[in-house]
């Protein structure tokens, strides 16, 4: 990636975290920090092992394409004679994990500080690995780790389901909810399974040239890459259709990480309580993430987490400030780990400039 790219990426993240920063209650974040002691340190630090389970996941797709075609990183179909694409050449070197995981955690920065979400990070990370395995790759492997990343939730919200059926009382409330939801993640799991086999991207491009704001753009980005793009989805077809293994580890890998993540609330809430249920805190989470990828539009998901984790600790009958509480630490967890991704964009472009 060039230096005015990152540069760009930089200022953006760095502006925004700024502004979320600016949101903060000051007097209300030390009281929390105090009261945490220890524990919102190993919040924090247990996002250092959790960002090795994105990047394994992440890194086996890239070393699956690395494998399949060794001697040609590029992976392309050939080009016009006319056409010159320098950037497909690609490094033949494995691409490092240790270079991945400092991508992977700049990327989630991004994702975190950009409404949308996916508009932020996923672009830098295709930037950043295209010149190691040519543009078509690059771009393969991230919507593949992204559709991974995904598809993971909708199995983890599923999962959450079962796991409040058999574990906690049932109101008639949940009886009406959770088979809403627990349909809705089986529709998206049958659409993610039908994407992996037969491709994605294309589908997803025509469906936003039909959007009025991206119109006018999406039509002619369709109608110039359209090659590419078909290149795209059989490279993803391909992971899906030759290497299982690879796509079964990438999903076990994220889900997992779904399932660890929900240590952090448990930390939390040992400060609270000791008698704190980890079962409870897979729910937590659930129902959190849930409610906060609906609003998916707003940066760092500001409100829709929060409001989150207060219903959903108020609906396993803990306290409205129990919820509070927790929401603070995961929104300072947040700051910081959003503030060390973009340290990490600076990093990797003094990386390359040594190089």
């Amino acid at each position: 990636m060039s230096k005015h790219w990152q540069n760009g990426f930089f200022i953006f993240g760095l502006i925004v975290l700024a502004l979320m920063v600016t949101q903060l209650d000051f007097a209300a974040t030390w009281a929390g920090l105090q009261r945490a002691g220890y524990w919102a340190v190993a919040v924090i630090a247990l996002w250092a092992f959790l960002y090795l389970f994105n990047t394994a996941a992440w890194w086996l797709i890239v070393k699956s394409q690395e494998e399949q075609n060794p001697n040609n990183n590029s992976a392309t179909a050939p080009l016009p004679k006319t056409t010159k694409d320098t950037s497909n050449t690609g490094d033949s070197k494995p691409t490092p994990f240790w270079w991945l995981y400092k991508v992977t955690i700049s990327g989630f920065a991004l994702n975190y500080a950009t409404p949308g979400g996916l508009m932020g990070g996923e672009p830098y990370k295709i930037m950043m690995l295209k010149p190691k395995i040519g543009t078509e790759r690059a771009t393969s492997s991230v919507i593949l780790h992204t559709m991974t990343h995904i598809f993971s939730h909708f199995w983890f919200w599923l999962l959450s389901c079962a796991l409040y059926i058999l574990t906690q009382p049932m109101t008639t409330l949940m009886w009406i909810l959770l088979p809403i939801i627990a349909t809705f993640c089986l529709l998206a799991i049958w659409f993610f399974l039908k994407g992996y086999k037969r491709g994605i991207t294309v589908w997803l491009m025509r469906l936003l040239s039909h959007f009025p704001l991206v119109k006018r753009w999406a039509q002619p980005f369709v109608e110039r890459n359209a090659e590419r793009l078909h290149e795209v989805d059989k490279q993803i077809a391909a992971l899906h259709n030759q290497n299982q293994n690879t796509f079964v580890g990438a999903v076990i890998l994220e889900l997992a990480c779904r399932i660890a993540s929900a240590l952090e609330i448990f930390f939390v809430l040992l400060v609270i309580t000791p008698s704190a249920n980890y079962l409870q805190c897979i729910l937590i989470l659930a129902f959190t993430s849930l409610f906060a990828n609906l609003l998916f539009f707003i940066p760092l998901q500001l409100g829709g987490r929060e409001g989150g984790f207060l219903m959903s600790a108020g609906g396993l009958g803990m306290t409205a400030s129990a919820g509070i509480f927790v929401a603070l630490i995961v929104r300072i967890r947040e700051l910081v780990w959003t503030g060390i991704g973009l340290l990490m964009i600076k990093i990797n472009r003094k990386t390359q400039e040594e190089r």
